[in-house]
Formats: C-alpha cells, structure tokens, sequence
C-alpha cells in the first residue's frame, strides 16, 4: 500500500495520459445504410395466354367490323395453335377443355364462312358465347373481358 501511496500521483497522471490517448485516437468511421438491390421479375405469359389475348384482340376488331357492316372473308388466326401451345403453370389440357377448344374452332371459322345462311351477328354471338363455357369451367378471370366482346 505503501508504493501506492507514494506512485499514487504518477499513477493518476498515467491513468489520465491512456485515457486521454485512446479516445483522441479514435477514429469514427461513418456507418452508411446498407441498400438491398430489389430484383423484379417481369410476367411472362405463356404460349397459351399471349395467344388467348390475340384471340381476343382479333374478335374486337372482328365485333368492330361487323358492327360498321362489312363481312369478314377470312381468319387470319392460325386456331390449331390451340392445341399445341404451352400452357400456363398449373393448367393442363382436360377432357372437357378438348371437347370445348373443338367446338369453339368450329365457331370461329363458322365467323369467316360467306355461305353461310346463318346471320353474321348470331354466327359471331356463338363463337364468344363458346369462350364463356369454357372459361366458365376451366379459367374463370377472363370472362367479366369477353362478356364485352358480345354483339347486343
């Protein structure tokens, strides 16, 4: 206790003399926010989806045509796509999709037909009437966008 006493001083000086150092050395570096990179994945519609939205596109202009009184005389749609085309995730090609996909062709051909005795209004009602049933059973979120597509 004795040599404590007596060093008390320089050990106080010593003490005040590290302290003094360590916090003048100290150098803050300023902490940036780190940024995550948000990475977006773009939709990409299936084979089977871009070509349902070409369909629908072409039957506008088809409804537009009918509407102004010309005649369409051809259909520019290759409709064979239908069974061919990727589907979208999750979807497969059912019994009951086949039966409608086939009916459905028949009545969008039946549009372009110039012999037909049948009115070109009702002949065009029938092909979107056929793509209601379908995606009344097997995609239902389209159907409130075709509904639009009916001659009344």
């Amino acid at each position: 206790m004795e040599f404590y006493l007596k060093n008390k001083h320089y050990a106080l000086i010593f003490l005040s003399f590290s302290i003094f150092y360590n916090c003048k050395n100290e150098e803050k570096t300023p902490i940036e926010p780190t940024q995550e990179k948000v990475v977006y994945e773009m939709y990409q519609p299936s084979e089977m989806a871009g070509f349902m939205n070409a369909m629908y596109v072409y039957n506008q202009q088809l409804k537009a045509q009918i509407v102004a009184g010309e005649t369409p005389n051809s259909m520019p749609l290759d409709l064979l796509k239908l069974h061919s085309a990727e589907m979208t995730n999750g979807k497969s090609r059912t019994k009951n999709w086949q039966s409608f996909v086939n009916v459905f062709i028949e009545s969008q051909e039946a549009i372009a037909d110039t012999l037909s005795n049948t009115d070109l209004k009702e002949r065009f009602n029938t092909a979107i009437t056929n793509c209601l049933n379908c995606h009344k059973t097997e995609c239902t979120g389209p159907i409130p966008k075709i509904k639009k597509l009916l001659i009344q």
